[in-house]
């Protein structure tokens, strides 16, 4: 799995170390930051790739809320997270909050593109 993150952005990076400090072998972090080989992986461009998390899983790739799900359930330590926050009413209430929270983020950091 691999999980595809801003580490330019303070809140993204603070959050990314705490999960990375698990150390879970099966997940490879990236970095977004200017990184075209992200892009390909993804298919996605700089601009969707800043805009939300990201987390690919095979050919499939993950964003948003779905993606923190994904990589809590892989987390031992976070697996509490993907418990609670998956019950449906719960997740709804979670994607509309993190779509806002990334959205302000993304305006925050998207200096960072390269036009």
């Amino acid at each position: 799995m691999k999980v595809y993150f801003n580490n330019s952005c303070k809140i993204c990076k603070a959050e990314i170390d705490l999960y990375k400090k698990e150390k879970i072998h099966e997940i490879d972090w990236v970095d977004i930051t200017n990184n075209n080989l992200a892009e390909i992986e993804t298919s996605k461009n700089s601009k969707e790739l800043l805009r939300r998390l990201h987390v690919k899983e095979g050919k499939k790739v993950i964003q948003g809320a779905e993606a923190f799900l994904v990589l809590w359930k892989k987390i031992p330590k976070y697996k509490f997270l993907y418990n609670f926050f998956k019950l449906p009413i719960i997740f709804n209430l979670f994607s509309f909050g993190y779509e806002i929270v990334a959205f302000f983020l993304y305006l925050k950091n998207k200096k960072q593109l390269k036009n």
